[in-house]
């Protein structure tokens, strides 16, 4: 097994056949509501490889005008982003190891050509609350480093069904998906990956 950088916690299958396919079921629901579409690069308005939607209180988005942020409305049908499905909740409750729900949820799709970038997650206002991913579909190269661009990176090969949560020190870890393995799973109709990473956007209110 890779040696993971501190504070990435793996856990692969953690989602059987049954629970992947009922996850699937929810996402398609959202998808109907939000429909996924292309987003673009700030200041540049280069397209993703990606296809992106959102259910939450929040999404995050980005576009050439206004970059990255997260916003209460779909950004091509103006509608407010449907809600969480109970199930990522039950998720988050089991897994984030964390005191406040989650307030957005992104849904990645890759097809066999799509890739993502190192990045970090920190259009948040608050890092407290860990990132919870989930992997769906088709497997996927996925790389890891740590809070600089220039740290050393490992690679491990995410399948159908694995989770990892990034909190702590790995909270503003760079990471990104090199390559996905088309064919690799059944469980979508037409293959794929699809990526769900719930998120805590906001700080609590302090009592």
């Amino acid at each position: 097994m890779t040696d993971l950088p501190p504070g990435v916690r793996y856990r692969p299958g953690h989602l059987g056949p049954d629970a992947q396919a009922a996850l699937v079921e929810d996402i398609r629901r959202v998808v109907a509501e939000a429909p996924l579409y292309v987003p673009v690069m700030p200041r540049t308005g280069t397209e993703m490889s990606v296809r992106m939607t959102n259910c939450g209180t929040l999404g995050w988005v980005t576009d050439k005008e206004g970059g990255y942020r997260y916003q209460s409305r779909h950004p091509v049908t103006g509608g407010a982003w449907p809600p969480i499905p109970p199930r990522l909740i039950a998720l988050w409750e089991e897994v984030a190891d964390h005191a406040w729900p989650p307030e957005a949820c992104l849904v990645n799709f890759y097809d066999e050509h799509a890739r993502m970038g190192l990045h970090q997650d920190r259009d948040e206002a608050t890092f407290d609350a860990p990132v919870v991913s989930v992997s769906l579909g088709d497997a996927c190269r996925f790389r890891i480093g740590g809070p600089k661009r220039t740290d050393r990176t490992v690679a491990l090969r995410l399948e159908s069904g694995d989770v990892i949560v990034f909190g702590g020190e790995s909270r503003l870890a760079f990471h990104g998906v090199d390559r996905i393995y088309p064919g690799s799973s059944t469980l979508l109709r037409n293959g794929g990956r699809v990526n769900l990473t719930l998120r805590r956007v906001t700080a609590p209110e302090r009592a």
